[in-house]
């Protein structure tokens, strides 16, 4: 069974992740493919990305400026997909967010492994454009971003009394971003238990030394 974490990219008093997170949460338990994990980062108090060489130490145990960017890397490092929870700010994503995304460093731990989005606003568009932007910067950390998403517009009146979309679209775009994901951590694991290539930064190094 795939190890999916579910990133809760909001960390502000009086978030809207607070009525859509439970619903994918619990949508996910229920898909049958995935042993789930709720990443929210209000519990992750990560310093600003401040990691260097030196900070990290031996790549191939990386110690970091704090414990708890180890703590985080490690954790990143066990799961097979990643679903992402985010507002749209600014057309953009949390600072937050790209923090947590950014402090993935020297572990690789994203990399090779599928990235899906639900993205939330309160206005028309459902965090559009806060998926595009975070589906390049996934891609930097080496993921593999899925085209479907779910986009939530009108978070406040988009779920009813008892937590389910009004809309019967984000239901069934759920349902296929977990299809998705499910298909993509099985053919991913695979093609790494058969070998993955180093870093690209690694080998553009290796083929440059000297010149």
């Amino acid at each position: 069974m795939a190890k999916l974490k579910i990133i809760i990219g909001s960390t502000r008093p009086g978030r809207a992740a607070d009525r859509v997170a439970p619903w994918v949460i619990d949508r996910a338990g229920r898909h049958g493919a995935f042993e789930v994990e709720v990443l929210d980062l209000r519990e992750w108090p990560l310093p600003f990305f401040q990691e260097t060489r030196e900070t990290v130490g031996d790549f191939a145990d990386p110690t970091y400026s704090d414990p708890i960017v180890r703590r985080w890397n490690r954790t990143i490092a066990d799961g097979d997909a990643y679903l992402f929870i985010t507002p749209e700010y600014n057309h953009s994503v949390p600072g937050v967010l790209k923090n947590a995304i950014d402090n993935v460093f020297a572990s690789f731990a994203l990399r090779n492994k599928p990235a899906a989005f639900v993205a939330y606003s309160g206005g028309i568009v459902g965090g559009a454009r806060a998926v595009e932007h975070l589906a390049h910067i996934v891609i930097e950390a080496e993921m593999a971003p899925l085209r479907n998403s779910v986009l939530v517009a009108q978070v406040q009146q988009a779920f009813d009394g008892d937590g389910n979309p009004v809309n019967p679209a984000t239901e069934a775009s759920l349902g296929i971003v977990l299809d998705d994901l499910a298909w993509w951590a099985a053919a991913l694991g695979r093609a790494r238990a058969e070998g993955e290539l180093p870093p690209g930064s690694f080998r553009l190094r290796a083929a440059t030394a000297g010149r």
